[in-house]
């Protein structure tokens, strides 16, 4: 069957589903979510979901596409770029990208963490990584001493990352504003 995106009834079901994983990702670890609680959640009919997604980590990953879009852009915005002066203070941007993940912790514990989901964090690393590269393209900037772009990129996207999940696990992390800073410091050496 070809749903056309337009369909009121594509949207509803679709939005349904997304809010129902989003409400159970929130509830509990995403290794104990099933398709079968999504759609029950959601009201549908559980050969429904198949319809629309191949699995539940596809459906997950179209519920935070929009959150996503926003923290891969804040993200690909904070790199000091490689041969422009970097300011003592932290860009917007970074501030932006804590300040967002902060408010969406419980989220982004369970996506990151321990039983979260490895496309995501994949995809997530891909999108932040392909943006920054970008990002050096259009500024015309070679990667840090000569490394090529494509590396500099991945090892942003990668550390970042991982600077915010080690944030949200820790037993007793920085305040917003100091991790931002910490990250902003790393993230000035070159």
């Amino acid at each position: 069957m070809n749903h056309r995106v337009e369909d009121p009834r594509v949207r509803r079901t679709r939005g349904l589903l997304r809010a129902a994983v989003l409400e159970l990702a929130a509830e509990r670890d995403l290794d104990s979510v099933s398709i079968a609680e999504i759609a029950e959640r959601a009201g549908i009919n559980r050969a429904t979901v198949y319809l629309h997604y191949r699995d539940r980590d596809d459906l997950l990953l179209d519920a935070v596409e929009d959150a996503v879009r926003g923290l891969v852009a804040a993200a690909a915005r904070c790199p000091a770029l490689p041969g422009q002066p970097a300011p003592d203070e932290p860009p917007e941007p970074l501030t932006d990208l804590f300040a967002h993940v902060e408010s969406n912790a419980v989220l982004y514990r369970r996506l990151f963490g321990p039983s979260g989901s490895a496309r995501f964090a994949a995809r997530i690393r891909q999108a932040v990584a392909a943006e920054v590269l970008a990002q050096l393209e259009d500024a015309g900037a070679q990667g840090l001493s000569g490394v090529p772009r494509a590396v500099h990129a991945d090892y942003f996207a990668g550390a970042l990352l991982g600077i915010v999940a080690g944030w949200l696990e820790a037993q007793e992390p920085l305040s917003q504003q100091e991790i931002v800073h910490a990250t902003w410091t790393l993230l000035r050496l070159r």
